[in-house]
Order: C-alpha cells, then structure tokens, then sequence
C-alpha cells in the first residue's frame, strides 16, 4: 500500500497565511484499478491565484496545484510506467489519475533542461507571458512595454519575449537583487519601485514617450499610476493582482475613468487557460526552442522538501522568490 501526504487548508486565509492554516494529512491509497495510474510528485508549483482559489475550498480540502509527476505504477497503456507527466493533482506527493487530465511533457524536451520548467517558463507561466503579450497586447516591434513584478515567474518571460520581438522594456521588481537580475537579461530600464522617489516619475524618466503595453501582474496603487503613463491607445493585459490579494483593508479606488476614456485605453484581464488545443502547443514549443537556443533565461527558486510547501507559498507572497517558485518533493 501506498501511503500519500497531502497539505490541507486548515482555515480560510485572513491577511497573508501561515504556517497554522495548514494541516498535513496522510492517506493510503487504495490498489489500482483498470486505467488508472500511481503518481508520485517530482516537482510542485505554488502560484499567486492559488491565494484566490482558495476562498472556494471547503476547511479540510487539499490545496490546488499542478505538479510534474512520475508514473510509478500504470494499468493505463496511454501512460506506462516511468513516464513523466504534468498532473494537476494538488499539493499532495501521491495520487490516482485515471489519465483524463493529465499531460506528458513535449517530447522533444532535452536532457539539459530540468523538468521543473514544466512548471515554469515552459509551463502554465510562459504560456501566461506568451499569450497575454502576443495576443492581448499584441505587441509589434520597436513598441514601449512596462512589466510589473518583472522578476517573477510571469514577468521575466514578458520582458524577455518582449526584447525577442524588439520592443523597449521597462521592468519593475522589489529588490535590488531582482533590479540587477533584470538589467543582466536585457531589460533596458529596470527599477525598485520600492526605493524610487516618485513612481510616477521614475516611469516617466524611464519611457518619456509613454508606453503602449502594459503587462499588469500586481494591481492596486502601482497600476493606477502605471495606467497614467500609457500612450493614446494602449493597451494593458491584466494578469495578476499580488498587491491586494493579502489585504484586509479596503481595496484601493481603481484608475482614473477619465484616463482610460480620453486615452483611449483597451485593459483586458485574462486566464491563460482559454488558449488550448494546438495554439497552445505551438507555444511550448516557442517556449522550449527559445529556452534551449539560449534566447530567454530562467531562475528557479527552489524549496527543497514536501513538508515545505506552505513555506515556500508563504514566501512567494512576500515576494521571496526571483523567478519561478518550485518545490522539489
């Protein structure tokens, strides 16, 4: 028999969470049945949105997640034993799938890169940078582009994809770490919003002209002041909104109506999750090739550990994590 750890929500986040609203659970699991297979984890992710996701869990419900898995035992000839998978199966170390939504990692995928990308920039993350630059902002080259969080797993794609189909970038981060991280990768400005004097003019400084995408991760008083810089016509693709999601005091006053209508504005919020089927493909591929070919870096911040996952999730909220947060199982 095999005996699966599993992290629960103990209670509902109030503010930032913490190590108490957690509970570790083991359970065995029972013996397989016809098209099912055994999952063990490899590697985890832990996400901003799992912070919103949660409110809809019960007390006592496992955590959401993706992981990258191995197949450790298979009555499934789609998936026999050894293969490797992304599954979203939570934060839990072992699970049953009976195949339906699980998915192999390209096969294409070289020895040289670790499988955790699959979580990251050749996963749910690059795909986010991906689509929400190329289809919602559809940048063009020689455009202006601002990236909040540009340090992150989501924003540091932007800004790299972005210099690929030669457009100027403007990335912000909150640490001088992720600033020269950032300047390192070929970001042309980057700044600490968090050390600058004035926001509004740093930014200005920064892309006199204006800026005509803005790829939104953070929300809140950052972006009303970002949406004041956009050129007539710009466009804003709402991504995330990580400065909110651990407040417990009214939200922020939204950006200026009369901005967003004289200027003409498009803002469009998305979910990575509505580009499927072979346009989704093709983007791994990009993502995998240009990966590979040396053209975008990645950072991982790696967890090692199972029974740190609300450690590592903690601290992606503060903001601990340059690049991509992993936890190896």
């Amino acid at each position: 028999m095999v005996h699966a750890k599993s992290w629960t929500l103990k209670k509902h986040f109030v503010g930032y969470p913490t190590n108490s609203d957690f509970e570790l659970k083991t359970v065995e699991l029972p013996p397989l049945k016809d098209g099912e297979v055994l999952l063990e984890a490899l590697y985890l992710t832990v996400d901003p949105y799992m912070r919103i996701m949660a409110k809809s869990l019960k007390e006592g419900d496992m955590m959401m997640g993706e992981q990258v898995a191995r197949v450790v035992e298979s009555k499934n000839s789609a998936f026999p034993t050894g293969t490797i998978v992304l599954a979203p199966s939570g934060w839990t170390t072992h699970s049953i799938s009976n195949g339906e939504k699980l998915e192999k990692v390209l096969a294409e995928w070289p020895d040289t890169l670790p499988l955790s990308l699959a979580l990251g920039t050749v996963g749910m993350p690059g795909l986010t940078a991906y689509f929400g630059l190329l289809d919602i902002c559809g940048v063009k080259g020689g455009e202006t582009v601002l990236v909040s969080a540009a340090a992150g797993a989501v924003g540091s794609i932007v800004g790299q994809i972005a210099k690929l189909k030669g457009c100027k970038v403007v990335g912000t981060a909150g640490s001088d770490e992720k600033v020269a991280w950032l300047k390192k990768h070929g970001f042309d400005v980057a700044l600490n919003y968090k050390t600058v004097k004035s926001l509004e003019e740093a930014l200005k400084v920064a892309a006199p002209e204006g800026y005509d995408c803005y790829f939104d991760n953070v929300g809140g008083e950052f972006s009303n002041v970002a949406i004041t810089q956009m050129k007539k016509f710009g466009r804003i693709a709402i991504c995330g909104a990580i400065s909110v999601y651990n407040r417990t005091s009214p939200l922020p006053p939204g950006p200026s109506p009369e901005i967003i209508i004289f200027k003409e504005l498009h803002l469009q919020g998305f979910v990575v999750y509505r580009w499927q089927g072979e346009v989704r493909q093709k983007a791994l591929r990009d993502l995998l090739k240009w990966v590979s070919e040396g053209k975008i870096q990645y950072h991982e911040h790696v967890t090692e550990g199972f029974e740190n996952m609300p450690a590592a999730f903690i601290g992606l909220l503060k903001g601990e994590n340059l690049g991509k947060a992993i936890v190896k199982a």
